[in-house]
């Protein structure tokens, strides 16, 4: 069972304490101990406690003997969380910059770019799993494909790649669809920085700054102009510039999962149809070559 216990309903610290008397303790028992870790809890440790490390450990349940198949377990439930760290980030990016707070958002936008750094690498857990050993487990988890990850596609709505049909492999999970619908309905990251620009006075097409959001975005070259505008001040001040660049750090590491998720793909399975259904390489290929804020790509042929 997944622990409930909060900072401040921490077992062992002190009750009702605050930050000072927190800090005191802390500097009492280092004392107390003479500079050494304490070594006795009469019940779990409150690492082991905080971190719910039992529940995580119980998550990497096998299904054959193959070795690889914990690996790609493990991998996979990696993923899922950054998928999680990168979505508050882009989220609360997304936000601030909807409250023309450009430093909020380019401080997250780059602590995504920090997560989606250990998420592209994460690859590399499963780069030496053969063909041969991936056969022997991928026939147990049947059906499951990561394309019924909901955690990436609420990253995928966030980027602008709309689809009310992606809800519908949900459908049974109440809350997830939920969610998925309430960021399907929302401005996503890019939409919120196009919002940005128009309320600062650069010419951004009426129809990108208010449009039907449950629509995938379509790149326009008015935008593309605005975005030039930007570029064409390249003071160190310009704010708008470093949220483009920022911005490009993302887009740039987002074509990189996609990418190295296809060559990871094609080593192991090659073109064999995907287990989800899906036709495996051609639908990965595809995804691949989408450009993620496409004008921001398109402009550096002109600038």
């Amino acid at each position: 069972m997944l622990s409930t216990t909060t900072a401040g309903q921490c077992p062992y610290a002190p009750a009702e304490s605050g930050a000072e008397d927190a800090a005191a303790a802390r500097a009492h028992k280092a004392e107390e101990n003479r500079g050494r870790p304490t070594l006795a809890f009469e019940r779990k440790t409150p690492y082991a406690d905080y971190i719910g490390v039992d529940t995580l450990l119980d998550l990497q349940r096998t299904r054959t003997d193959e070795p690889f198949e914990s690996t790609f377990i493990i991998t996979t439930q990696v993923m899922e969380l950054l998928f999680s760290l990168v979505q508050g980030h882009w989220e609360a990016a997304r936000d601030a910059m909807e409250a023309d707070d450009v430093p909020g958002a380019i401080a997250r936008l780059r602590s995504s770019c920090n997560a989606q750094d250990v998420l592209n690498a994460s690859w590399g857990l499963l780069s030496d799993m053969t063909p041969t050993g991936f056969n022997r487990f991928r026939d147990s988890f049947g059906e499951a494909s990561g394309f019924q990850s909901y955690g990436y596609r609420r990253l995928e709505f966030l980027l602008g790649n709309k689809s009310a049909a992606m809800i519908r492999p949900h459908k049974a999970m109440g809350d997830v669809a939920a969610e998925l619908t309430g960021l399907l309905e929302r401005p996503g990251l890019y939409d919120a920085a196009l919002r940005l620009l128009d309320r600062r006075g650069l010419p951004v097409p009426a129809e990108a700054v208010e449009r039907d959001w449950t629509l995938p975005y379509e790149p326009s070259e008015g935008v593309e102009r605005a975005w030039a505008e930007v570029y064409a001040d390249d003071r160190p001040g310009n704010e708008l510039l470093l949220l483009a660049e920022t911005l490009m750090d993302v887009a740039e590491r987002v074509t990189r999962w996609r990418h190295t998720h296809l060559m990871a793909v094609k080593r192991t399975m090659g073109a064999k149809p995907g287990s989800g259904g899906s036709n495996g390489l051609t639908w990965l290929a595809r995804n691949a070559e989408q450009d993620v804020f496409p004008e921001l790509w398109s402009l550096r042929s002109t600038v």
